[in-house]
C-alpha cells in the first residue's frame, strides 16, 4: 500500500501500534481491518521481527511480523493512511518497498509461507 500521511509515497505492508491491553496478534488483526477493510481467514506468526532505527525518537524499534491469509476475491477498502494498493508478486513487492528490512521480511515470508507450507505451530487461532 502506498502511504498517504507519514512516509508519503512509500510503499509498505499493514503496520501499526498496540492499543492498551492489546496483544500483538490482536493489533495485527485490527490494523488489517482498519487499513484494508479485510478480515483474514488465517493468521500466523511470521516467526521473524522487523527492526529499524527511528532517529526522531532516538530508538531502535522491533516489531513482530504476522502473515494473514485472505480470500482471493476479497475487496480492499483503504483508509486515509493509504492512497493506493496493488496485489504483487514477491519479486515485484521487493522492488517497490522502500526499506531493506521490508525486502528481507518479504523474502522470509515467501520462503516459509509460499514455497513451503507454514508450520501449524505458528498459526494463531482467530476468535469468531
Amino acid at each position: 500500500m502506498e502511504r498517504a500521511d507519514s512516509l508519503v509515497g512509500a510503499w509498505c505492508q499493514v503496520a501499526g501500534s498496540l492499543e492498551q491491553s492489546e496483544a500483538a496478534w490482536q493489533a495485527a488483526l485490527r490494523e488489517v481491518l482498519e487499513e484494508t477493510g479485510l478480515v483474514p481467514d488465517k493468521l500466523y506468526s511470521g516467526d521473524i521481527c522487523e527492526q529499524f532505527y527511528e532517529p526522531e525518537r532516538e530508538c531502535i524499534s522491533i516489531f513482530p511480523i504476522f502473515v494473514a491469509y485472505v480470500a482471493a476475491d476479497c475487496e480492499v477498502v483503504l483508509n486515509e493512511e493509504h492512497s493506493a494498493y496493488r496485489w504483487l508478486s514477491f519479486d515485484e513487492a521487493r522492488e517497490l518497498v522502500s526499506f531493506s528490512g521490508q525486502r528481507r521480511s518479504l523474502l522470509e515470508i515467501e520462503n516459509e509461507f509460499v514455497k513451503r507450507s507454514p508450520s501449524p505451530h505458528l498459526e494463531i487461532p482467530i476468535p469468531t
